[in-house]
């Protein structure tokens, strides 16, 4: 181990590393489009209530970024989302008393169920899409496009390796 002047703090890299900076980043960046949900009038008055008042988490996020338009199996949605099945079903109990989903019948295996968006669920799809949009817009902005280019760039490179 080098010898560090005791003016550096040691512990400093704990709070700047750069999966901190990304968990940060990516916090962020949800807390921005769900804001953005709440106040968007195309958004189910209910769901936009929901959003506004915080009860809709990043954790909820992972039903909007993972479940498939035509519904997805819910072992297939944990899987995509990087959660357990039981942690998934519980959102997915929530959004579907939010009526944000339904649990339907799965056209291949009359054993398995089907996890799917309902009206309010698409309007819910579309205004998620819009917000993203614009999250992405102000993070150009507030950045910079080349900055903004490059962040997209590394991070598509990091995530395939």
């Amino acid at each position: 181990m080098t010898d560090l002047p005791s003016s550096i703090d040691h512990d400093a890299w704990r709070q700047t590393h750069l999966g901190r900076l990304l968990g940060h980043a990516m916090r962020r960046f949800d807390e921005r489009v769900l804001s953005l949900m709440a106040h968007d009038a195309e958004v189910p008055l209910a769901l936009s209530n929901l959003a506004a008042r915080a009860q809709v988490t990043a954790a909820h996020i992972h039903i909007t970024r993972h479940l498939s338009r035509d519904g997805s199996r819910l072992t297939e949605l944990a899987e995509r989302a990087g959660m357990t099945k039981q942690a998934m079903g519980t959102l997915v109990d929530q959004c579907e008393a939010w009526g944000l989903v339904t649990r339907g019948p799965d056209p291949l295996d009359a054993r398995a169920r089907r996890v799917m968006f309902t009206a309010d669920g698409l309007a819910w799809l579309e205004a998620f899409r819009n917000a993203v949009a614009q999250a992405e817009a102000e993070f150009r902005a507030s950045v910079g496009d080349e900055i903004a280019t490059v962040v997209t760039i590394g991070l598509e490179a990091y995530a395939a390796a």
